[in-house]
């Protein structure tokens, strides 16, 4: 399930998408584009959305970060989500590179692909080409945060999702530490998700367990950047207890870097946590290890919202926006975990 949000107001030249011209021009242009067009009676007026009764189906998702576990479960999911409404998915080989992302959106504004999802690596830098789509009358959701130029968003409870992490982390150091030992967050500072999620579980847990030390805070998304972090903090601080990701990708490379100091699978005074859900770090948790919690997202729940919110704007409706749930997981969770094994298989 996803909870609706309040979308920003359309541009004018977004408004008049459909009103520009007479209705044999209207209805060879959205067919082009990917949308079929309106009946008369449905056609958006200058105070309606561009799209308003235009029958969506092509959508673009770009996801930037494809060496992320979610990148081929989010492609595959969102493909069979869209398909259940008749609408076919583009996407887009960013290969985590933000030069490449802005030529491919671009790319995607010129030949006017009607709906753009996408999760900007750089959001300063893709404001001017979401303002080109929407001046082009096409819909622009934006995953993973907002800009001031959109049709609407796609977030992920991100401030409680870090929040969750870190009271869970905090409460097992104040049980199995007695409220002393040492911890390392992996962090995010680029982006709104990132800062959001960072600031949940610093906040949480250093009010929670103020008598942790904290050795560190390290930028780290992906699982080799938390690996090389990690290994270099161990090296001063081979008494870490505790690491805390921002990404559940992150901290599985904190996980890795203890094992490879020696520490063991099982060690009762470690705790890695992460955020996401993603498949190595779930099955750590499910088998016992030190990987200890993951605030979890479900992978239908995001497949279903990159697909939905779009149609709900092109449908006109009011709050097309979307924000999935997150839920925390531990040890105890089998159920809950293999649920969420199973949407990622």
């Amino acid at each position: 399930m996803t909870t609706r949000r309040s979308a920003i107001v359309p541009s004018a030249s977004r408004r008049q998408f459909l009103a520009y011209s007479g209705a044999a021009v209207a209805a060879t242009a959205l067919t082009a584009a990917g949308c079929s067009a309106p009946t008369a009676s449905t056609s958006a007026g200058p105070s309606g959305p561009a799209s308003a009764g235009a029958r969506l189906t092509k959508l673009g998702l770009d996801y930037p970060f494809t060496q992320l576990p979610l990148y081929t479960t989010l492609v595959k999911l969102s493909t069979a989500a869209a398909k259940k409404h008749g609408v076919s998915l583009l996407t887009t080989n960013d290969a985590a590179n933000a030069d490449t992302q802005a030529t491919n959106l671009n790319t995607w504004v010129a030949r006017k692909v009607p709906a753009i999802v996408s999760f900007p690596m750089v959001f300063e830098a893709t404001e001017a080409i979401a303002k080109a789509a929407m001046d082009s009358g096409l819909i622009w959701v934006t995953y993973g945060g907002s800009l001031e130029h959109q049709s609407a968003d796609i977030q992920f409870s991100f401030r409680k999702g870090g929040t969750l992490l870190g009271e869970a982390a905090a409460k097992w150091a104040e049980e199995r530490l007695g409220g002393k030992g040492k911890i390392a967050f992996l962090t995010d500072s680029t982006i709104e998700l990132g800062r959001e999620r960072t600031k949940g579980m610093i906040d949480a847990f250093t009010k929670l367990a103020p008598g942790v030390d904290v050795v560190a805070q390290e930028q780290a998304i992906d699982p080799d950047t938390g690996l090389a972090k990690a290994h270099a903090i161990l090296a001063k601080h081979p008494d870490l207890n505790l690491v805390l990701g921002v990404t559940d990708a992150a901290a599985y490379g904190g996980f890795k870097a203890l094992q490879q100091a020696g520490r063991k699978k099982d060690d009762a005074k470690t705790f890695v946590g992460g955020q996401d859900g993603a498949v190595p770090s779930l099955l750590a948790i499910k088998q016992g290890t030190f990987y200890r919690a993951s605030a979890a997202l479900a992978p239908h729940d995001i497949a279903n919202a990159v697909v939905d919110v779009p149609l709900a704007v092109a449908a006109g409706k009011a709050d097309p926006g979307a924000q999935v749930p997150v839920s925390l997981v531990g040890p105890d969770d089998t159920a809950a975990i293999d649920d969420l094994l199973a949407q990622n298989s």
